[in-house]
């Protein structure tokens, strides 16, 4: 038997705010996907960690990440102005970033082309006042983001082993059929740990059971997770029923067209894949008792693109099982901040989660030896 982290870890603004420093604002963080922004000009603003980013595709094509703030005085460049029933002049369009506030313009590519009555020549460097940079870096159709680019962590350290476990899987052809946001009331390492483990499978999920008997038995410790999960027989899939009329992802193993992968980076992408579909979780830690969780299905651009194509019966079974584990999370959160509770226990049967309080320990010694 293991000590988890200190109870507190999960509860208090204190650690919540260590949590952004030592690994929000320093790790590389999953924002998107690329088809989110396909296309030279498209935009999404990204609100991670207190910050506010906006992650743009130049007329190259591109990917950038750029803070959502003016470098004159410091302005939100695309805002939301509803509270005053009014939409100010600035944001993102014809190729440009323009601030509000005094119109300072900018490339796609964050640097500045024109601020009106400061003139040219030494006196002014323009080249000095581009918008301030993100980290940017994609995997698999991912996007992800770094709040620190001068001090990130190197991006392929970072992604582990994911890329050459999931090397089969055609993960840049995947495309978003649907999506799901939950608001879970418990703490963001809660959620990492309970993907972590299947020791909770047997009396959470029933169906999920059903469908891998092998997660009743040692809360699933024995099977082998590089190879895959194997289903009951005759199921290749995350469905209720096991099966389904989509066809597999092409240049998938024997093995993979029969099982079933999951990976965990770091800290807010847990990501799964069957045969023929993928689900993956987007963590967005929104203090320390609530997670924003976006889930998103994902499914080859063929598939969709095929008549009839019909997401649900992946869609649901997820939905069960993301709603079961959504609810014993909130009891563990509710649960830990009893006065008698200074710490939970991790079972043999949970060594996996033990990653996290590592990963958490190691990023704070870190920070203070930076």
């Amino acid at each position: 038997m293991e000590r988890s982290l200190p109870s507190s870890d999960y509860l208090t603004p204190k650690a919540f705010e260590l949590d952004r420093e030592s690994i929000f604002a320093r790790e590389w963080f999953c924002a998107a996907r690329e088809e989110d922004v396909p296309g030279p000009g498209d935009h999404r603003v990204i609100e991670y960690a207190g910050e506010s980013l906006l992650l743009v595709r130049t007329k190259a094509g591109v990917l950038k990440a750029h803070y959502n703030v003016c470098r004159h005085r410091g302005a939100r460049i695309c805002d939301s102005d509803a509270r005053w029933d009014l939409q100010l002049r600035g944001g993102i369009a014809q190729g440009m970033i323009r601030c509000p506030y005094h119109s300072w313009c900018y490339s796609l590519d964050g640097d500045l082309v024109a601020a009106g009555g400061m003139g040219e020549g030494p006196a002014f460097d323009k080249a000095a006042f581009g918008l301030y940079p993100a980290g940017v870096a994609c995997w698999g159709g991912f996007v992800f983001l770094n709040l620190m680019p001068g001090e990130a962590p190197d991006f392929g350290e970072a992604l582990g082993e994911a890329p050459r476990r999931l090397a089969n899987y055609p993960l840049e052809d995947l495309r978003t059929a649907r999506s799901i946001d939950y608001e879970v009331g418990a703490n963001w390492k809660l959620i990492l740990e309970n993907y972590n483990e299947c020791y909770h499978c047997g009396p959470v999920h029933p169906e999920l059971c059903a469908l891998v008997p092998e997660f009743r038995r040692n809360g699933g410790m024995h099977l082998d997770w590089e190879l895959g999960i194997p289903h009951r027989d005759g199921a290749t899939t995350y469905t209720r029923t096991g099966t389904t009329d989509r066809a597999c992802f092409p240049g998938l193993s024997e093995e993979e067209k029969v099982r079933h992968k999951g990976e965990l980076l770091y800290p807010n992408l847990m990501f799964s894949v069957s045969s023929d579909h993928a689900a993956a979780f987007i963590l967005w830690p929104m203090g320390p008792d609530r997670t924003r969780v976006q889930c998103r299905f994902l499914f080859h651009r063929d598939e969709i693109g095929k008549a009839g194509f019909d997401p649900l019966d992946a869609v649901e079974f997820w939905d069960l099982v993301n709603r079961q584990d959504w609810a014993v999370c909130e009891r563990v959160q509710r649960g830990i901040g009893a006065r008698v509770h200074d710490f939970g226990h991790y079972s043999p049967l949970e060594d996996y989660s033990l990653d996290i309080r590592r990963y958490v320990t190691d990023r704070r010694q870190r920070l203070r030896g930076a």
